[in-house]
C-alpha cells in the first residue's frame, strides 16, 4: 500500500515536470500571443521557484514531516537530491530541455538565466555541470583532437567521483535526523541506499 502511494506519487512528479515542459514548449492561445520577445513562447509563466516549493512540500508529505521538521530535514533531502543529480548528470540526455546552452535557439534558457542544457532556475551551474558542457562543447568541434576529448572525459569523471563523494556523506548525514519510517521511504524513492 505505502509503495503504491510512493508510485503514484513519483509518477505525479512526474507528470507535473512533463506538463510544466510542454507548457513552456506551447504558444498559449491562437497567433502567437504566448510568445514573448526574441520569439520564446510560454516562459513568462514558468515559474521554478514555484516548482521547487510545491516538490519540497510533496517531499515533506511523504515523509510525514512537520514544519518544524522540516527545517532541519529539508536543507538535507535537497542537497542530497541535488547531489544525487550531480552524480547521475548524463544519463538520458536526450531528456534535456532547450538546445545548446539552454535555449531552442541556443540562447538564454529563460527566466533560469543562462545554463548548461536548460537547467531551468538551479542557481549556479556546478562543477559537473561546467565539466559536462566544457565536454559537450569539444565533442562538437569536430576538429578536437582526441587528446582533448580525453582531457574534458577525465575532468568530467573527476567533478563527478568528487559529487559521488559528497552525497555519500550528505546522505550520511540526512540519515542521523530521519526517522526509521522516513529512511524507508527515500531510499524507495532511490534518494538512500
Amino acid at each position: 500500500m505505502v509503495r503504491k502511494a510512493i508510485s503514484i506519487g513519483i509518477i505525479g512528479c512526474l507528470v507535473a515536470m512533463i506538463a510544466a515542459g510542454l507548457s513552456i514548449a506551447q504558444p498559449q492561445g491562437r497567433g502567437g500571443q504566448g510568445q514573448g520577445p526574441g520569439g520564446q513562447r510560454g516562459m513568462r509563466n514558468f515559474d521554478p521557484v514555484q516548482m521547487q516549493q510545491m516538490m519540497e512540500q510533496r517531499l515533506q508529505e511523504q515523509l510525514g514531516a512537520t514544519a518544524e521538521e522540516w527545517k532541519v530535514l529539508g536543507p538535507r533531502v535537497m542537497k542530497v537530491m541535488s547531489l544525487n543529480r550531480q552524480v547521475n548528470s548524463g544519463m538520458g540526455g536526450m531528456f534535456r530541455m532547450g538546445g545548446r546552452r539552454g535555449g531552442p535557439q541556443g540562447g538564454q534558457a529563460g527566466p533560469g538565466g543562462p545554463g548548461p542544457r536548460g537547467r531551468m532556475g538551479q542557481g549556479e551551474p556546478t562543477v559537473v555541470d561546467t565539466a559536462s558542457e566544457a565536454l559537450q562543447t569539444t565533442l562538437e568541434n569536430t576538429a578536437a583532437t582526441p587528446d582533448e576529448v580525453k582531457a574534458k572525459l577525465t575532468g568530467l569523471r573527476a567533478a563527478k567521483e568528487k559529487a559521488k563523494a559528497e552525497l555519500a556523506t550528505a546522505q550520511q548525514e540526512l540519515k542521523q535526523v530521519l526517522t526509521l519510517r522516513q529512511e524507508a521511504q527515500l531510499v524507495l524513492m532511490g534518494m538512500l541506499n
